[in-house]
């Protein structure tokens, strides 16, 4: 990039420094007229009145700044106590709180455009643009977003789940008002919870310095570029990005940049023959040599940094750069903390990033207690046991080591686990790169977010066949997330590239097999998928799935599958049931398969019993592909040969599993007799909202119900044939 040697002298000129704490004196006045701060429990007011008299932003517009401070005292209670009852993400949005008044004051939206990333942030901001008594549908099925949405309000300026754009979409936004003449362009792009690390910001970052885009970009710095920061890892337990570091070091060397500091250096926006004037006084003023230089050489006018929390000082600031006439583009830099105001949050290693429900008093999660360990867990174990073996082997996240269960491997192997930021494009290269020198890298990423190193898995892994072990957690739908965060297009996009070897287990022991299946696998790149939740339990996966468990515990250790290799779990009348004994499925036309690929196995034996108690003569088999590529040729030949129904169910997009069956059932000419009934259950073209994940299986119609349904409908339209023929003969 154009850019990377400016970047990378300024951040190995800065000294690593520890991270900044502002003063308890300045940081924590709203929090102690907020609650009790000796200890819980903690309570906020009991009434809120200011709030109660904000509907939209313009009803701030009389407000003083003593006002805008209580306000910003019972929005912050208001947030607490609404995902006290929800879950969510809480602490983001507590550490904006003063910043989304300061915002909403000064700006005109929607004429004005602000733009959140990472767009969970947001919660404050939807409190006063309209959303305030809808928050006790966050996140659920027929509520509000997590997240900003367009079509939720035109307050939302853009849409984001994911990270890092918002700089992108405040430049073009700029240009877009520019061009059509608009008589205001103030586009602020509102970057932080780690967004700033990803790649994206610093393309747009040098795009707008070079393009003199007239745009706010507002960095909210809380020392947070990983969730949860503070994982041990190969760079130790800071936050993992050196940029933190740098602005740590701005933030140590300067004080916090006040309304008058701010104004001695406001001529940088000014005319250039007065800039030069005054250009010995501004650097002086600003001490430009300390501080503000990596944004200064990318184009942008450097101001801060500012407390965050200190709305005297946002405020006049904000109001100084709106009515700016230069289009250069402006660079705040903002200091708040994570979690402001409730010291639950402030504690906590993970600053209550996302939480379920809680008690407002104590900050005390409720956690139900799960019967059988997560799936995300299962792989951070089976990776430390592979790890034990092998020193080869190294894990690497993109900032969700927690999301992931890196950061369970990275306790037992600091040395041998990387977190690089919000950058998976980086993630997936650096492994390749890895995979070059004889390491065995697993990559471990949301499937949602390994969308955004699509390239980087094709040119840089798959064409060199490099042996990178590609994990992908979050894969299917993933719940109150939404749209921005189902795992829904993985099978479809990762199919179609060659070299891969790709498996999606449907139960906790399949997950371990995969696991050792990667580790051992030297051949190539290896992908393997699997979906937010828990393993079933050893009584389950006993009586459903047919599993012999030595005395009667789940294995705690994986086997190495065959490549390309999948299995029958289920025959015809049922577990242990064989031979002379199966009544069932006696002619080819009364027999049914049922071919599925991860998670679906579940229903799809459910589906089987449901099927045979309604048919005494059917016979339904259930097998497991396990594997996607290579695809089990024989095992579908053998289905097709020996069934009149073949059914495959994913929890994957169309152009997935099914769709790769079907293209292998038509060159093999299985199709060419008319003597199969092939049908693909996929995800419907379609967003999912916010909902559980069963509310959105139900919505997929992946359920064992619509299971059964779809195959007694075959069945029936096989037996009503001999009536229809009948009556067409009496008809002659």
């Amino acid at each position: 990039m154009r850019f990377s040697k400016t970047v990378a002298a300024l951040a190995f000129a800065v000294p690593a420094v520890s991270a900044f704490t502002a003063p308890a004196s300045r940081v924590n006045n709203v929090a102690k007229s907020a609650l009790n701060m000796a200890g819980p429990p903690y309570s906020g007011p009991a009434t809120k009145p200011l709030l109660d008299s904000v509907e939209y932003p313009h009803d701030m517009n009389d407000m003083t700044i003593r006002d805008l401070k209580q306000l910003s005292n019972e929005l912050r209670w208001e947030v607490l106590e609404a995902v006290s009852k929800t879950g969510g993400h809480l602490s983001s949005s507590l550490g904006v709180i003063e910043l989304t008044v300061a915002l909403h004051y000064v700006f005109d939206m929607p004429t004005d455009q602000i733009i959140w990333d990472v767009a969970h942030q947001c919660y404050p901001h939807k409190m006063l643009t309209g959303r305030r008594h809808l928050f006790g549908g966050l996140r659920q099925l027929g509520g509000i977003s997590g997240f900003c949405k367009r079509k939720e309000s035109k307050y939302d300026s853009f849409g984001a789940g994911h990270s890092s754009t918002s700089i992108s979409v405040a430049q073009g936004m700029s240009i877009g008002k520019s061009m059509l003449n608009k008589r205001t362009n103030n586009c602020i792009a509102v970057i932080g919870d780690g967004a700033i690390t990803g790649g994206m910001a610093y393309e747009a970052m040098n795009s707008a310095g070079y393009l003199q885009n007239r745009m706010i970009v507002v960095l909210n710095d809380n020392g947070q570029v990983s969730l949860p920061t503070g994982t041990p890892s190969a760079g130790g337990t800071v936050p993992a990005s050196q940029l933190s570091a740098y602005t740590s070091n701005l933030l140590v060397s300067k004080p916090f940049q006040d309304f008058r500091d701010f104004a001695k250096s406001f001529n940088k926006l000014l005319p250039e023959n007065i800039q030069d004037v005054n250009k010995r006084f501004d650097e002086y003023a600003r001490g430009i040599i300390s501080g503000g230089t990596l944004f200064e050489e990318l184009g942008f006018y450097y101001v801060g940094p500012i407390d965050g929390h200190d709305l005297d000082n946002m405020i006049p600031i904000l109001e100084k750069l709106r009515d700016s006439d230069s289009n250069k583009p402006v660079l705040l830099h903002v200091k708040t903390n994570k979690g402001q105001g409730y010291p639950p949050a402030e504690s906590a290693s993970d600053k209550m990033h996302g939480v379920g429900k809680f008690d407002l008093g104590t900050g005390v999660q409720e956690k139900k207690k799960a019967s059988s360990p997560s799936l995300t867990s299962i792989f951070a174990d089976s990776l430390i046991q592979a790890a034990t073996e092998d020193r080869a082997i190294v894990g690497i996240t993109a900032a969700m080591p927690g999301g992931t269960g890196m950061d369970i491997f990275g306790r037992r192997f600091p040395k041998r686990t990387f977190d690089v930021g919000i950058a998976e494009q980086h993630a997936v290269t650096m492994a390749a790169g890895m995979a070059c020198e004889g390491l065995k890298p697993f990559v471990s990423i949301y499937s949602t977010f390994m969308q955004r190193a699509y390239d980087q898995v094709i040119h840089d892994v798959a064409i060199q066949n490099l042996p990178v072990r590609l994990i992908m957690d979050r894969a299917g739908v993933v719940g109150n997330d939404g749209p921005t965060h189902h795992g829904c297009y993985d099978l479809a996009y990762m199919a179609c590239i060659p070299n891969l070897t790709i498996m999606a287990p449907s139960d906790e022991i399949e997950l371990r097999n995969m696991m050792k299946t990667c580790a051992d696998f030297d051949d190539g790149p290896t992908v393997l998928r699997y979906p937010r939740g828990n393993g079933y339990g050893a009584e389950k996966l006993s009586e459903l799935f047919g599993y012999e468990l030595e005395n009667g515990e789940v294995p705690t250790t994986g086997e190495a599958l065959p490549i390309g290799k999948g299995r029958i779990v289920r025959k015809a009348g049922g577990h242990g049931v064989n031979g002379d004994a199966n009544t069932r499925g006696k002619s080819r036309d009364d027999r049914v398969a049922i071919l599925s690929i991860g998670t679906r196995l579940h229903d799809s034996l459910i589906a089987a019993g449901d099927i045979e108690a309604a048919n005494p003569e059917v016979g339904v088999t259930v097998a497991d592909a396990r594997f996607m590529k290579p695809l089990d040729e024989d095992l579908i030949r053998e289905l097709v040969d020996e069934n009149s129904i073949l059914i495959t169910i994913e929890e994957g997009s169309v152009g997935g599993f099914g769709d790769h069956v079907l293209h292998f059932l038509s060159h093999d000419g299985l199709l060419d007799s008319g003597n199969l009934k092939f049908r693909p259950m996929v995800l419907p073209d379609e967003l999912f909202e916010a909902a559980t994940q069963q509310q959105q299986y139900d919505m997929a119609k992946l359920n064992h119900p619509h299971i059964t349904e779809l195959v007694q409908g075959l069945l029936n339209k096989r037996m009503k044939v001999p009536v229809v023929e009948a009556q067409a003969a009496e008809q002659v």
